[in-house]
């Protein structure tokens, strides 16, 4: 049995309060605002969510859905949000919006009004990746004209990469065999992470400065596979233009073949492993020592082919009759120079007499017609004509001067007042005749004998005839006048 308390009147209350009122009901616009005030008071202006794309419509606005596995919001993007987007989202894709939660009273409907989208993970770096590309296209930084050529024969490289990295080992090995001559410079960088990006610019700002004193030829920026967040800092636009800007060629190769990277894009060239860079920019020594051996056997071949021409020509040059009989050539040259002298002394003088003629017949006319100024101008020129024929006249008895002067010392010396002085002397008859063989003599006859300083008078003992001695016939003529004996008396 259970127990229970006794009943006591006293506790019953003196008066039954009457329940309380019920609220009034609120109208469906009513309970609209107070959702709506709930949703603007309890949550931010600007919400960040990320979530898979469903049931996508383009229709100048965006509507679609926003899920995950267990919920789904309706989110509109306005136009003007829309063309900021730089992509279309597809159906499945992963996003990350940013936007404000709204409730639209006359529908009942809640929405997500978006004011950005991008795509999440990957999706948002391939996009980024996507608008940096056209950016350095529109700054023609990828343009093949503004990209230099690879030096033929670097002496110094700088390979800008991690020290710890298996890519400086692929590099310098292939340079190694390929070109041991070839210095690599290498300069430390971290490849990956957030120091990346400005150790490699400080690298490069680096080796752009001091290219000169350390003699560097060219750049190779490089580093192994990895995935599009390892790659990522080669994706910078300040990597980008501390490439463009550097003075010297530069050689990226980034990750695999597959990969590309704006760091790729905007060097002078773009390899596709760190091997191939390095085989790119060293030469081949084996290539080298092939091509200088052709190298000389062309030339040997055309030096030999220059030599014989050479040789050729100056035999033929020897055939020329200028060089086989020079002394000809020269005195027929001399001959028509004489007869270029007399041809002009001959003119000059006919242009004197033609000058005076002609001053002459003018003056005449001056005298007849006494014009003031026709008279002055003519006596200047006849004052110049005169002066210019005294200089003519004055060099030219100069000239004749020299040659009556050559020509009296010429005289002098064959003068038979010459020979007489080297002792030879000149025998004659009383009446005058000079005495040539001792036939022209008789016994007792009285000669005179003239030397150069007076005459002896001689009378003859005897005259003895010598031997004739036998010579060549000559064959021209004696000279015809007087000779060297026929002395004036």
């Amino acid at each position: 049995m259970t127990d229970r308390l006794p009943f006591n009147p006293a506790n019953l209350p003196s008066r039954i309060k009457p329940a309380p009122p019920a609220a009034a009901p609120l109208t469906v616009s009513q309970l609209a605002a107070r959702i709506d005030t709930t949703l603007k008071q309890g949550l931010p202006d600007a919400l960040r969510v990320t979530g898979e794309v469903s049931g996508f419509r383009d229709r100048t606005h965006w509507y679609f859905d926003l899920k995950d596995g267990t919920s789904v919001i309706n989110c509109v993007m306005f136009a003007s949000a829309a063309k900021r987007a730089g992509f279309t989202p597809a159906i499945g894709q992963q996003v990350l919006v940013k936007g404000r939660i709204d409730f639209y009273a006359p529908a009942g409907k809640i929405s997500f009004i978006l004011d950005t989208i991008e795509p999440a993970g990957a999706g948002a770096l391939e996009l980024q990746l996507r608008k940096l590309l056209e950016e350095v296209r529109e700054l023609g930084w990828t343009s093949p004209d503004r990209k230099r050529p690879l030096p033929f024969f670097p002496r110094r490289i700088a390979v800008i990469t991690s020290r710890s990295g298996a890519a400086l080992q692929d590099v310098l090995v292939t340079m190694q065999r390929r070109c041991p001559a070839v210095d690599v410079l290498l300069v430390d960088a971290r490849m990956q992470g957030d120091a990346a990006i400005p150790e490699i610019i400080a690298a490069l700002h680096h080796l752009s400065r001091n290219h000169a004193s350390l003699a560097i030829d060219a750049i190779l920026l490089t580093r192994g596979g990895g995935s599009m967040e390892d790659l990522w800092c080669f994706n910078d636009r300040e990597v980008a233009r501390a490439i463009v800007e550097c003075p010297i060629p530069v050689v990226a190769a980034i990750g695999h073949e597959t990969d590309t990277t704006i760091a790729e894009l905007v060097a002078d060239e773009r390899c596709a492993t760190p091997t191939q860079a390095a085989m790119r920019l060293t030469p081949d020594r084996e290539a080298l020592t092939r091509q200088l051996d052709a190298t000389r056997s062309r030339l040997d071949l055309l030096i030999t082919r220059r030599i014989d021409a050479h040789a050729k020509h100056i035999t033929l040059l020897a055939r020329t009759p200028l060089f086989a009989n020079p002394a000809e050539h020269f005195a027929a040259a001399e001959e028509q120079l004489v007869h270029a002298h007399r041809y002009l002394d001959n003119a000059l003088r006919t242009r004197l007499l033609q000058a005076k003629q002609h001053i002459t017949h003018h003056t005449t006319r001056v005298e007849r017609t006494k014009p003031t100024a026709v008279l002055a101008r003519l006596t200047q020129q006849l004052r110049s004509s005169e002066r210019d024929f005294t200089r003519a006249m004055t060099t030219r008895l100069v000239r004749n001067a020299a040659q009556l002067t050559a020509a009296q010392r010429t005289l002098e010396a064959v003068s038979p007042n010459r020979v007489l002085e080297r002792g030879f002397s000149v025998t004659t008859r009383a009446d005058g005749t000079i005495v040539r063989k001792p036939a022209d003599v008789r016994a007792g006859e009285l000669l005179a004998t003239r030397l150069a300083e007076g005459t002896i008078a001689s009378r003859v003992e005897g005259a003895q005839q010598l031997p004739k001695l036998t010579s060549r016939k000559r064959t021209s003529a004696p000279p015809q006048g007087p000779n060297l004996f026929d002395i004036d008396r």
